[in-house]
């Protein structure tokens, strides 16, 4: 039987006509370096989303699991400064995306949020996704997360 959270995701992937088949592990897949020993692939494979307030209003970062985010740089697409840019914390990301730090997944939020997905990415043709939970994962190709989230590709990552 698969976690709740889970099923949420399959379904919002469902009802954007996406076939996704979730992947439930008995160790986590919390970090992108768990995730990736997990999964056995490279941790740049794997998709770390980030809940963002900038200026107070909520922004979901989907970075490589390889690269650290460069808050300056997703503030300038915001429009808006780097000291107004603050990470969402645990209570504020579960009640904004309706699913816990550790396993939130790049769709089926409970609100509609800007993304910003890192162009390292692309770069492969499949990236792994957390799919609810801290134990759950997705693959997905690139050009499906991007329309699966209207996100807008952008560098994100600090060099």
């Amino acid at each position: 039987m698969m976690h709740p959270s889970a099923q949420k995701v399959a379904q919002a992937a469902q009802e954007m006509g996406l076939t996704i088949e979730i992947v439930e592990f008995a160790e986590t897949t919390r970090t992108a370096l768990d995730a990736a020993n997990a999964i056995g692939c490279q941790v740049a494979q794997i998709v770390k989303s980030l809940l963002f307030l900038a200026d107070g209003q909520p922004v979901l970062a989907l970075v490589s699991g390889a690269n650290r985010l460069n808050e300056a740089k997703l503030a300038a697409l915001c429009g808006t400064t780097p000291q107004n840019v603050k990470r969402a914390d645990a209570e504020t990301a579960k009640m904004i995306t309706g699913f816990a730090i550790g396993g939130i997944p790049p769709f089926g939020h409970t609100s509609t949020l800007p993304v910003y997905v890192d162009t390292d990415l692309m770069g492969f043709n499949v990236v792994w996704a957390a799919a609810g939970t801290p134990h759950s994962v997705f693959a997905i190709a690139p050009h499906d997360l991007i329309r699966a989230t209207k996100g807008t590709i952008a560098d994100l990552k600090t060099e």
